[in-house]
């Protein structure tokens, strides 16, 4: 059973679902005080163990039932059916002189067809699971492999060769007197059993599918909303957005959390280990490493909030706040014109409804007028400058355009001096920097990345950068 409970575990995790070593140790220990015959209460007690954030609950019954249930079931109705199929047929009566008959004949059957010939459901069961392991069926991905596998499974069965043994059975047993009529029958009830036994591996098969890769369609979604441009995203899009940022900032947190480990212990030091050890004749019982200590960042954020920009400012806010104690400090400041602080709201609420706030200008700055990027960076200088130092990192949201303003790229000048590095995201193409009122050009030679962000998969590599 612990071997069932690793394999489920490996499921949920490909699912998206996290489940720790500990986690799937904790779930050993509820086998010892409960089995599979209770089902609700297994299914609980795993669900205790595994699951730790609501949204993957519904995820985690799906999968239970596919994994730890029905196709036992399936198999079952879809033998009932086909026997249903066959009309009055008396099948007890018909087995009893079938087994009658068999006691005085030397046949030697493959386990498949003496599965089929007696309806072992159970044993049926375990041939479709085997062959399906033996195939490698957990590499399905996709609905056009429904067929393929299905017919490998059929073929590891030996479907095609247990007919031909039942088919010759059959003439054994016209030879050894056998009715007709009875024949007859026994010719149709194998028929429906062995037709049933095809059904049913495909619907083995769907399931493994549905098992490995139930959120294929999910998944696509998602990839899909990552390719789709900030500016054609619908209300639905933003609400389902959310989610998929969620799952990326966490992602990307796991993966600083191990780097940052990995860089508290050190790189070995071959150099200081020899030397640490001239005294054992240079066998290395002391090994040195390289420690080099990597400060947290401090974070600067400038969001410009008119419509244009608007859902690449929500979507930068909510990845670095979900990343918080990655960084020592975030400071976050809205601008359209004016340039207004809002870096409190974020402690005060919730990251949502702080986002949708700051973004409707935070009760600091008028969010409808016109674009003005040089009084906005005038403002900073004037206001923030100080600060800023050389652990800071300035990020700045905007398409840079001007509205043929003063854009005062002397103020970015200084900000690039004082800081760790400038960061620019634009969500307009390279091509179109320094057309008509952008000035974006103005502004290049004080940043030291600037970037096309147009979706959230450019959005999601700009963050690795930051954080990595």
């Amino acid at each position: 059973m612990q071997k069932k409970i690793v394999e489920f575990t490996n499921i949920l995790r490909k699912a998206g679902v996290r489940v720790s070593v500990a986690e799937t140790l904790d779930s050993f220990l509820a086998l010892d005080e409960m089995t599979l015959d209770h089902r609700d209460q297994f299914k609980a007690a795993l669900r205790c163990s595994m699951v730790k954030h609501s949204d993957d609950i519904s995820t985690y019954d799906r999968l239970f039932d596919l994994f730890w249930s029905g196709f036992h079931d399936s198999l079952r109705e879809q033998i009932k059916e086909a026997l249903q199929g066959l009309g009055d047929i008396d099948i007890e009566a018909l087995m009893e002189q079938l087994q009658s008959m068999l006691q005085n004949m030397d046949v030697d059957l493959s386990e498949l067809a003496q599965a089929l010939l007696t309806i072992d459901q159970n044993q049926l069961e375990q041939l479709i699971r085997q062959a399906g392991d033996e195939t490698g069926i957990e590499r399905i991905q996709n609905m056009l492999q429904i067929g393929f596998f299905s017919r490998r499974v059929l073929e590891q069965l030996g479907m095609t060769g247990a007919s031909q043994e039942l088919e010759n059975l059959v003439e054994q047993l016209r030879e050894q007197g056998m009715d007709e009529g009875e024949l007859e029958k026994l010719q149709g009830l194998l028929k429906a059993v062995q037709d049933a036994m095809r059904k049913a591996v495909r619907q083995y098969t769907e399931r493994e599918l549905d098992k490995q890769n139930h959120d294929y369609i999910e998944r696509f979604r998602q990839e899909s909303l990552q390719e789709k441009s900030f500016y054609n995203l619908t209300e639905e899009d933003m609400r389902k957005m959310r989610e998929v940022v969620d799952r990326l900032a966490q992602k990307l947190k796991n993966v600083v959390s191990i780097r940052r480990k990995r860089e508290r212990k050190g790189k070995f030091d071959l150099k200081h280990t020899m030397r640490r050890n001239m005294s054992h004749d240079g066998v290395p019982f002391e090994l040195m490493f390289k420690r080099r200590r990597k400060d947290r960042p401090k974070m600067v954020i400038l969001c410009d909030i008119s419509s244009s920009v608007a859902n690449v400012s929500r979507f930068m806010l909510q990845f670095i706040y979900s990343l918080g104690e990655i960084f020592t400090k975030i400071r976050s400041y809205v601008f359209v014109a004016e340039l207004g602080e809002v870096t409190e709201i974020f402690r005060d609420r919730d990251i949502y409804s702080a986002i949708d706030e700051a973004l409707d200008g935070g009760g600091v700055i008028n969010p409808y007028t016109r674009s003005n990027f040089g009084m906005a960076f005038h403002v900073f200088w004037r206001d923030h400058l100080a600060t800023l130092d050389n652990r800071t990192t300035v990020v700045i949201i905007g398409d840079a355009r001007n509205n043929y303003n003063d854009p005062r790229a002397w103020c970015l000048r200084d900000v690039h001096r004082k800081a760790k590095n400038v960061i620019w995201i634009n969500p307009e193409a390279p091509g179109a920097w320094g057309f008509g009122d952008s000035v974006m050009d103005e502004y290049l030679p004080h940043t030291d990345v600037a970037e096309e962000c147009r979706n959230l998969r450019q959005l999601s590599k700009l963050v690795d950068q930051l954080v990595l």
